[in-house]
């Protein structure tokens, strides 16, 4: 929610009439053009502009007269940064302009280039409109006259034109890139910038000899500069260095999926590849390899150093953090890479199994795993290496223990989703392991429905099916069990009077969490893996253990998508199902339409959709009927459930007489 002064100035500049924002557009204009760009009312005009503009989801249509001068701001090298800042997100916000004629008129400045190029690239509406400043890029990138100054921003700006439309370079343009990139990466200076410090009181500035750029624990860098070498200041290529990274997979990604590289290299023979991999081995004879190999081999030698650097003791956590994300990002890198030239492979992989030894052990670098998961996916059965203990790990330690981390159970459940097929296919573990993954639904459950909907009948299969229904059902005990887990692990250390704040029904189930004689119940339901095949037998005990969890805002957001995930499941399950199959749904139906967690309105929608798939089942299989017989025949003949469960009652007894 905004302040309450927020939202009057909000309003004020929603609600401001026609005549009023005219003579406020003239005199914007007028200040402009009287050469105060440095004083303080027009920046104060400018921010209360910027305000008119933004405040609607109607763009504003500018005087034309006022967009030039904001125009010209942008163009400006003297100009203020805070106006040049101001001045794009004005005509960001703005309706679209003539940005074909903006990006005509570029600055070889570099900030004013940047705030010129993030307005074309919100504004432009078609290819066209980009080409100019696509071909001010290339040509900055192209120049080797010194007087040219190449700025550390063209790099993003360039990546934004070429995702935008990624047929707007060609392949000498995609060439000429991927050289400066390789450059960049490998040839960056190891010393740092130049700074200028005083030399006392009397005497004048003098220049420090630049000193060598050091490791996140302190030690002097070498080898060659990375993202990791830390320094009071960087040089211009040092910038570039760290661009490129940044950049380096999307550009992979994205130049290799449209064809634009050397295709020849997918077509060589065993033989041309071992002789690029002797070739690419020594770094004075990699410039013989054509402009794709060449930064294949270059960034594939960066990571290896990031990752080298990722073991050093980072005195500093943000340097920590940073270790983490380059790791991230070098593991995907080099996964790229070696799906592109699979004789990578055996060079990548000594180096991804050491990494997986030292971080394994550790949650803290729980996201790391991930992408080193990936490779041993895409990569171990080439290389021959055993995965077992991988996926092992990542299906039982990290759901169990990672379930109340968002971002990690988003990128977990997206690794899944994207390796679903394969995961199906050559990790046995992974259909076993529905109890545990369900955990990340049922503790983020509106985050992440429309992933479980996708993945949902990944995890069926006639040894499953059975089991996973009943799992689904208790969907909202195991929120309740996830909760009292968290709390009673948070509370462990204090008194009993900080437990009855928690008010005295959930102080109740907390007490039933830690006794003894419930503990059966809930290591059931908070299992690891598949294998029971069926439900406990005690389960409305369970059920009065968590009577006090069922006014829980993530119990009810759970009982609210189990009737979207049971849809999902029998429109599944009816495309692969068998008479003996049929059999047990049935009979699971029957038996849990009045066995179901007290949750207000729970038990009538779960109810709704057994009714509605009811029907379906017996069309399929009409023996079922007569197999079911006397299952049918006593449901019907129990009078409390034309009470209990009327809508079911009322489907079954159809279903029955036919």
């Amino acid at each position: 929610m905004y302040a309450s002064g927020t939202e009057s100035l909000i309003k004020q500049a929603r609600e401001i009439q026609e005549e009023e924002l005219q003579k406020f557009y003239g005199r914007v204009c007028k200040q402009l053009h009287s050469g105060k760009e440095a004083g303080g009312e027009v920046i104060d005009s400018l921010q209360r502009l910027h305000l008119i503009v933004s405040a609607t989801k109607y763009a504003r249509t500018l005087p034309p007269d006022l967009v030039k001068k904001l125009q010209m701001l942008l163009r400006s090298p003297s100009c203020l940064e805070q106006l040049q800042v101001l001045s794009s997100a004005i005509l960001k916000q703005s309706l679209p302009l003539s940005v074909h004629s903006l990006s005509t008129d570029l600055s070889q400045d570099s900030r004013a280039l940047s705030y010129l190029a993030s307005v074309v690239l919100t504004q432009a509406g078609s290819k066209d409109d980009l080409l100019p400043l696509c071909q001010f890029l290339l040509k900055t990138l192209e120049s080797r006259q010194p007087e040219i100054h190449v700025p550390k921003h063209t790099l993003p700006i360039l990546l934004k034109v070429f995702s935008f439309s990624r047929d707007i370079l060609n392949e000498d343009q995609v060439n000429l890139v991927s050289r400066k990139l390789a450059d960049w990466l490998r040839y960056a200076s190891i010393h740092q910038g130049v700074s200028m410090s005083s030399g006392g009181f009397f005497t004048s500035p003098r220049t420090r000899q630049p000193a060598l750029m050091t490791e996140v624990d302190g030690a002097v860098a070498g080898d060659f500069f990375t993202v990791l070498c830390v320094g009071q200041s960087y040089t211009e290529d040092q910038w570039m260095n760290m661009y490129t990274f940044s950049m380096l997979k999307s550009w992979l990604l994205t130049y290799d999926t449209e064809g634009t590289s050397n295709t020849d290299s997918d077509d060589r023979s065993e033989l041309d590849s071992s002789v690029m991999s002797m070739v690419s081995a020594t770094s004075s004879s990699s410039r013989m390899l054509p402009p794709k190999e060449r930064l294949r081999e270059k960034a594939f030698e960066y990571c290896h150093r990031v990752i080298e650097q990722s073991d050093r003791k980072a005195a500093k956590k943000a340097d920590a953090e940073l270790q983490k994300a380059c790791m991230v990002e070098s593991v995907s890198i080099m996964d790229i890479i070696c799906s592109e030239d699979p004789s990578y492979v055996y060079r990548g992989f000594p180096c991804i199994k050491a990494l997986y030894g030292r971080l394994s052990a550790e949650l803290a670098f729980a996201r790391v795993l991930l992408p080193i998961a990936q490779f041993y996916l895409n990569h171990s059965e080439m290389a021959a290496v055993e995965s077992e203990a991988v996926f092992c790990q990542l299906f039982s330690r990290f759901p169990a223990e990672l379930f109340n981390e968002p971002m990690m159970a988003y990128e977990f459940v997206r690794f899944c989703l994207h390796n679903v097929g394969v995961l199906q296919d050559k990790v046995p573990m992974y259909r076993h392991s529905f109890p545990n993954l369900l955990k990340f639904l049922a503790w983020n459950s509106p985050g992440l429905i429309s992933e479980f909907m996708e993945l949902l009948p990944s995890f069926l299969s006639p040894e499953t099916a059975i089991e996973l229904l009943h799992t689904l059902l208790d969907l909202p005990c195991l929120a309740a069990a996830l909760d009292l887990q968290h709390r009673s692990a948070w509370y462990q250390a204090t008194d009993r009077a900080v437990w009855d704040q928690q008010g005295s029904k959930i102080a109740a189930s907390l007490d039933a969490f830690r006794q003894p004689s419930y503990r059966g119940l809930f290591l059931y339901i908070l299992r690891p893996e598949a294998g029971t095949g069926d439900t406990i037998d005690r389960l409305s005990m369970l059920h009065n253990a968590l009577e006090g969890m069922a006014e829980s805002p993530r119990v009810l957001c759970c009982a609210q998508i189990v009737p979207v995930l049971l849809h999902v499941y029998f429109n599944t399950i009816t495309q692969m199902a068998d008479g003996k199959m049929m059999n047990q749904l049935l009979q699971v139906l029957l038996e849990r339409s009045s066995l179901l967690y007290k949750i207000k309105k729970f038990s009538t929608e779960v109810q709704r959709v057994f009714s509605t798939h009811l029907q379906s089942l017996c069309k399929l299989h009409p023996a079922l009927i007569v197999d079911q017989y006397k299952e049918l025949l006593e449901f019907t003949s129990t009078t409390t459930n034309i009470y209990t469960k009327e809508d079911f009652y009322t489907h079954v007894g159809i279903t029955f007489s036919i």
